[in-house]
């Protein structure tokens, strides 16, 4: 039985990635363990099918939280018996590819982001230049990797010459509940980032005729809270925070449209093709979004969104809006989304996840 570890920066509870993953290589006969760290809020693990060790941190956040961390996680790693080691972004590939060195095995690289183009590295130089100089030294060295979309493998090959494969990062496929909508409530779920466009969807939200409900957390919550309140719009935006999936799956089913606004600010947002995307269609839920590479490729294929090709925050009311007063529209879109989920789904996608590992393992 092959053993590989998979490491990450974050805490375990929530990344729905890396329960799929993990637990479609598990059920397939690999032995693996996941790695991440621990908060002093972290929710007591719950039980899977493959294991889970947390790393126990002093600082929580900003470089000596990542030079501590890479440093923690080399001398964890280097006591454990693995045939392979997968880092999971940028923030964990050092310790991965020094440990892939010491014990002579398979190092593999999952790109859930292109982690140097993030807008919270790129608005910040210095802290790019680390992050290049690293990514520069570290992913040509990774022969073996995957990543979430299409364009980000094509920058990738670019950049480092590089063939990553593709395995996006869409939801298992499952009944839905048949809840009956009663408000036509706005749904966001998903990292309260930069980058994620609320700078423009919150002063849209002046004219929009409905409310808006958003499940997350993240770096950008202190701003968007100031946002909420310099544009008084504290009984129309709803904060619910980190949900477990169940919880959030639930929401979704009950949402009448799902939003999402990333800005075009650094090549990770323009290029990527995140699981909210898809996690709105599992909920048969329409979305406004933008006129991205990937997103336009989904919905010319699918038509499940409305697509817009500024983030004014009156372009994003009137979409909005459009959408929830042309019932038409919206039964199409939704219609379509339960469509999509039929094909968009791990079912389908956990069979490159496979096909990956096997040829890798077996090389």
């Amino acid at each position: 039985m092959k053993r590989i570890y998979f490491t990450v920066t974050n805490d375990l509870i929530y990344d729905q990635r890396m329960h799929r993953i993990c637990t479609t290589l598990a059920e397939n006969g690999y032995d693996i363990t996941l790695v991440g760290r621990k908060l002093p809020s972290s929710l007591p693990l719950a039980e899977k099918k493959f294991k889970q060790e947390r790393i126990r941190c002093f600082w929580i956040k900003g470089k000596f939280f990542y030079a501590e961390y890479n440093i923690r996680l080399f001398f964890f790693l280097l006591f454990k018996k693995m045939d392979a080691i997968c880092a999971i972004d940028l923030d964990t590939i050092i310790p991965c590819l020094y440990i892939s060195r010491c014990k002579k095995i398979t190092r593999i690289y999952d790109a859930h982001e292109f982690f140097s183009e993030l807008k919270e590295v790129i608005s910040r130089p210095g802290i790019q230049k680390i992050w290049q100089r690293i990514e520069k030294k570290a992913v040509p060295k990774f022969k073996w990797g995957y990543t979430v979309s299409e364009s980000i493998a094509v920058e990738f090959h670019r950049r480092y010459g590089v063939n990553y494969k593709t395995i996006r990062n869409v939801p298992l496929l499952q009944e839905l509940d048949n809840m009956v909508t009663t408000e036509k409530f706005i749904l966001y779920q998903g990292a309260v980032n930069q980058a994620r466009g609320f700078e423009y969807l919150i002063p849209a939200m002046q004219w929009i005729n409905a409310r808006l409900v958003i499940c997350g957390d993240g770096n950008f919550m202190p701003q968007l809270k100031k946002l909420i309140s310099d544009y008084q719009l504290q009984d129309k935006i709803e904060l619910k925070g980190m949900l477990a999936p169940s919880a959030l799956g639930k929401i979704a089913q009950l949402a009448y449209i799902g939003v999402a606004v990333p800005e075009k600010e650094g090549l990770n947002q323009y290029l990527a093709l995140p699981n909210k995307f898809f996690d709105y269609i599992h909920a048969g839920l329409p979305q406004v979004t933008v006129d991205y590479p990937e997103y336009r490729k989904m919905n010319k294929q699918f038509e499940v969104a409305v697509l817009i090709d500024n983030l004014a925050p009156k372009r994003i009311a009137a979409a909005i809006n459009n959408l929830l007063v042309d019932d038409v529209l919206h039964r199409r879109l939704k219609e379509n989304c339960l469509i999509a989920r039929q094909e968009l789904n791990w079912q389908q996608e956990e069979r490159k996840l496979l096909s990956f590992y096997q040829s890798v393992l077996t090389y």
